[in-house]
């Protein structure tokens, strides 16, 4: 692609300055066309514990002011091969969580015009349910990797049904995802029943379980996430608690005994050759955090997405 507009030069223009868009990329409407998108979705009315996520993608651009354009760990100057651009917020109502979910569905399908790539920064898990509602429409059920401490396929909390502790159960039931392609990665901590993972597994995941990493590390897992994937289209999620405590303190609800944010780069990386249609981040309480170590990660997290989608544009032009 001819004509790409990058970043701000950080030799010209200091880190600290400039745009306050996602690693000071142009905005969407600075530029003709784009590539891939990095999108915005300041939504945390489905929580069920401490709020704040509403915040995290202003956090998480703040963080990414530190990036540079070269990504050695899988070969790539991804702001050079594809046009990315920072497509702001998506207004969602912080009072009305239906009207808030059909808000982000439209605003994810015009984003993803023509199959283009999506890099979603939350906001809580609730966003992951018009994302995939959005996918769906263009790719057919997808396959679903999910990093986090919790299985987030539970069904109600105070009688609400789509809240960031069940947009997965109800993806399974609209047959956004594929119940023999999903997987949860990095699953910990208590439950509210014994019979939970029976019914996690009826809505179509297979767990790797954090306890897990220890013994498989990096190539295990990623063994049984890309056995289990295959070739479907893939859609990632993120849920930052996935990481333990000492790494991202900036989330709503933390678990103890988390992956190292060195881990969850590995196996993201490894994942790096699948069809990824999409991806989200969320979960990034920053009035939680510390010397912005969270939104750092998440930061680095939206890079290597970015880094994977602009390689597979590249090698498919």
């Amino acid at each position: 692609m001819t004509g790409i507009v990058g970043p701000a030069d950080g030799q010209v223009s200091p880190r600290y300055a400039g745009l306050t868009t996602f690693a000071r990329l142009p905005r969407a409407e600075d530029v003709g066309s784009f590539d891939v998108a990095v999108v915005g979705v300041p939504f945390d009315a489905g929580v069920t514990f401490r709020p704040g996520a509403r915040f995290g993608p202003s956090a998480i651009r703040e963080a990414s002011r530190l990036l540079r354009p070269y990504n050695p760990a899988v070969g790539i100057a991804p702001f050079k091969v594809a046009q990315v651009v920072d497509a702001g917020d998506i207004d969602a109502n912080p009072f009305n969580i239906p009207e808030a979910l059909d808000s982000m569905e439209l605003g994810f399908t015009a984003l993803m015009e023509g199959s283009r790539p999506a890099v979603i920064l939350g906001g809580d898990h609730t966003v992951a349910l018009p994302a995939l509602r959005a996918v769906h429409a263009l790719h057919g059920p997808v396959a679903l990797v999910h990093f986090d401490a919790h299985l987030d396929t539970w069904d109600t909390y105070f009688g609400e049904p789509v809240t960031h502790g069940s947009p997965f159960r109800r993806a399974s039931e609209e047959g956004l995802i594929r119940k023999d392609r999903s997987a949860h990665v990095g699953i910990r901590g208590s439950l509210y029943d014994e019979n939970d993972f029976v019914d996690d597994e009826r809505l179509g995941f297979t767990i790797v379980h954090c306890r897990e990493i220890d013994s498989l590390g990096i190539d295990g897992v990623l063994a049984r996430v890309r056995q289990r994937v295959g070739d479907a289209p893939l859609y990632i999620s993120v849920d930052i608690d996935v990481l333990d405590p000492s790494m991202a303190p900036g989330t709503g609800t933390p678990e103890a005994g988390g992956m190292t944010s060195r881990e969850l780069l590995g196996i993201i990386r490894g994942l790096r050759d699948l069809p990824i249609v999409a991806a989200d981040i969320v979960e990034v309480s920053p009035a939680y955090d510390h010397a912005a170590i969270t939104s750092v990660a998440a930061a680095n997290l939206a890079y290597e997405f970015i880094s994977i989608m602009a390689g597979q544009l590249n090698r498919g032009s």
